[in-house]
């Protein structure tokens, strides 16, 4: 391999030995349970908190550990996003259990997820083919603006979609190829189903539990993930070149534990075959090479923010 790559758009980029790449793409399945395990456990424990005061001195008292558990729970995206990529362990099934599990509790069901996300990267950046793009908001005021912020839009949309593909058992959209529909309807179908029972049984029980520890936290986590998700790709350049079409955001370590280190998100893009835990150290190699450097998620959002606005007024 040679020593240094032009991108398309002339970028010079120092690629990595393929036995760097090597070491780098090693899975593991130990690192894959640590980490899962603690985003699990750290869910179980926080729910548990919520139920206890709650049932002991009412609902008000628990809000703000709803929402730390809101942060904690929509964060499981990143634990579907991994596992999509089959990164997150060596062991297949390991992804697999992970991942389902992760996307039946987020509403966003797995198998969709993982075409969806494949185009993603395929196309990063293609207006016309990336699917984030085709399916992202596009808030024509501030206040739309505003409310693609708090991830409503996103949530009641994917939720929608999935639903009429369990009702009508149609999958009319270009990322999901005629091979893979049917599957894709069954899994729509198993997920409301299970999410019917479990309300079945909330109601059969005059439970609030999971309103309490799950649905209530979830919506409230929107309002968390959607900025970081915006900090990814929003402004950056529409070109071929991960090194120019995302963004690594540097930020606390317990913010890039929680997303599974996927702030390194130029490092991931670069190299999607590298599991998280590699991103690390790869971003010690390659961050002289990133273009779009954000200083945190308070200044990236503000960034993104005013990005999105200065597009309102040309439009």
């Amino acid at each position: 391999m040679t020593d240094t790559a032009v991108s398309e758009s002339g970028h010079r980029l120092k690629p990595l030995t393929p036995a760097l790449l090597r070491e780098l793409s090693v899975r593991s399945d130990l690192r894959g349970a640590a980490q899962s395990l603690g985003h699990y456990g750290v869910i179980a424990l926080v729910g548990a908190l919520i139920w206890k005061i709650s049932s002991t001195w009412g609902v008000l008292w628990a809000l703000p550990l709803m929402a730390v558990q809101g942060y904690v729970v929509a964060f499981l995206f990143m634990a579907v996003h991994e596992t999509a990529h089959k990164t997150a362990f060596r062991s297949r099934s390991l992804n697999l259990v992970v991942g389902y599990l992760s996307a039946f509790l987020i509403g966003l069901p797995y198998e969709y997820y993982c075409l969806f996300h494949w185009d993603h990267h395929r196309y990063t950046q293609d207006p016309d083919k990336d699917p984030e793009l085709i399916v992202g908001v596009k808030p024509a005021s501030d206040t739309q603006l505003a409310i693609a912020y708090s991830g409503l839009f996103q949530v009641v949309g994917r939720l929608r979609l999935m639903l009429g593909h369990a009702v009508t058992g149609k999958v009319t959209v270009p990322w999901i190829p005629e091979n893979k529909r049917a599957v894709i309807v069954r899994e729509a179908r198993v997920y409301v189903a299970t999410y019917v029972l479990l309300l079945a049984l909330s109601l059969w029980f005059s439970s609030a539990l999971l309103l309490w520890v799950w649905i209530v936290p979830l919506a409230v986590g929107q309002l968390f993930l959607r900025p970081y998700l915006y900090a990814e790709h929003t402004g950056c350049d529409r070109t071929r070149s991960a090194f120019q079409n995302t963004r690594t955001t540097y930020t606390a370590a317990v913010v890039k534990w929680f997303a599974w280190n996927m702030p390194y998100h130029v490092e991931h893009h670069a190299y999607p075959s590298i599991p998280f835990h590699a991103l690390p150290k790869l971003n010690g190699i390659v961050d002289g090479e990133i273009v779009y450097r954000g200083r945190g998620y308070i200044q990236t959002t503000r960034e993104t923010w005013a990005w999105f606005r200065r597009n309102l007024r040309s439009r």
